[in-house]
């Protein structure tokens, strides 16, 4: 593993969840923006994924442009993610 991801094995793990969480929502950002084919199962499971991950966030926000409403609604969750998966994981990594 990177330097990154240096410490106890359990926070190493709660990195690389965050991480990953954190993809899936930027992946499906940017497939929304691109257009990108939503009968294909890949962006299915993508946007399917990202939805799960950002259920908590939808609609916060009273946005008219699809555009920014998809940036939004799945941009703060993973922000959200990777602040407290990696304060977490320092947490954990301390101890």
């Amino acid at each position: 593993m990177s330097r990154r991801y240096g410490g106890s094995p359990a926070g190493t793990i709660i990195s690389i969840i965050a991480d990953i969480a954190v993809l899936i929502l930027i992946l499906w950002i940017a497939l929304y923006l691109f257009d990108a084919n939503t009968a294909n199962t890949t962006v299915s499971w993508v946007h399917d994924a990202a939805n799960w991950l950002s259920g908590w966030s939808h609609n916060l926000f009273t946005i008219h442009s699809d555009n920014w409403r998809t940036a939004v609604n799945y941009g703060l969750p993973a922000v959200v993610y990777l602040l407290i998966g990696h304060a977490v994981a320092g947490r954990v990594n301390r101890t």
